[in-house]
């Protein structure tokens, strides 16, 4: 399996006031309930498998200088391969994301203005899979209500080589 193509449908990571947490900063939880991250995986003969990260979690922060940054962890020892029991053991096993030594793929955003959320664009920022950190680019969709988060999803996407990590 080569690439991972990722797409995130976050809710309740918006730009509404914070919600309840222990730390001042944070201003949204990911809401794992109402929120998808999704990925897509080409195997060797070209047959694309569609996953998810269904116990993904994540924050969103408020820096001192007004600006936002996300972070996310996703669990690879919970991810699924739809409808494909075989593929997912294989995708959590050692010759893909190796669950067990490696449980966790982290995002952390480079900080970013919240009119990013309205117009779209450029995502930037750091993950973290298999022990390697590399720079990764996302592309957010313009938002389609007033509320991106909470009145509709955040939906961003991007393209990560596994080969890369």
């Amino acid at each position: 399996m080569r690439a991972l193509i990722a797409t995130l449908v976050l809710a309740g990571v918006g730009v509404g006031a914070a919600c309840a947490a222990t730390e001042s900063d944070v201003v949204s939880l990911l809401d794992p309930a109402a929120s998808r991250i999704e990925f897509s995986l080409t195997t060797r003969w070209g047959q694309v498998l569609g996953g998810t990260f269904p116990d993904a979690q994540g924050d969103v922060r408020q820096l001192p200088d007004g600006r936002r940054q996300v972070r996310l962890q996703l669990s690879t020892k919970t991810l699924e391969i739809t409808d494909h029991p075989r593929y997912t053991r294989f995708a959590r096993g050692p010759r893909f994301f190796d669950a067990e030594r490696y449980p966790e793929v982290s995002f952390l955003s480079d900080p970013y203005p919240l009119a990013l959320l309205h117009a779209g664009g450029e995502l930037n920022g750091r993950l973290r899979m298999h022990g390697y950190e590399r720079r990764e680019r996302f592309i957010l969709a313009p938002s389609q209500c007033a509320d991106p988060g909470r009145g509709c999803p955040i939906v961003a996407q991007g393209v990560v080589r596994r080969g890369d990590y």
